[in-house]
């Protein structure tokens, strides 16, 4: 048995529309090879979309996109499991002064 990380996007629609809000997860998965692990991902993934109701009374629904990415990972003490690099982006002119 193998581990592997999946990459999997979920889209966030409000009432049956696009917010333009996506929910990006990193799970784990166990699997003899690739192939297994990219179904057991998306069986995963399935089990996951939910519709709740809001505080406003609206159903908010995630619904899955995609498995984006499937990688083998040896897991040590200390493995890098994810990383990103950002960028901020530079205020032109404060919104508030002293």
């Amino acid at each position: 048995m193998k581990t592997y990380t999946a990459q999997i996007v979920y889209c966030i629609e409000c009432e049956g529309k696009p917010t333009d809000q996506y929910e990006e997860q990193w799970r784990l998965v166990f699997a003899e090879d690739e192939r297994q692990a990219l179904d057991e991902a998306r069986t995963i993934a399935k089990n996951e979309e939910q519709t709740i109701i809001d505080r406003h009374g609206r159903d908010i629904r995630w619904q899955l996109v995609a498995v984006k990415d499937i990688q083998e990972v040896t897991l040590t003490n200390g493995s890098l499991l994810f990383s990103v690099v950002k960028e901020a982006e530079p205020i032109a002119a404060p919104v508030w002064s002293i």
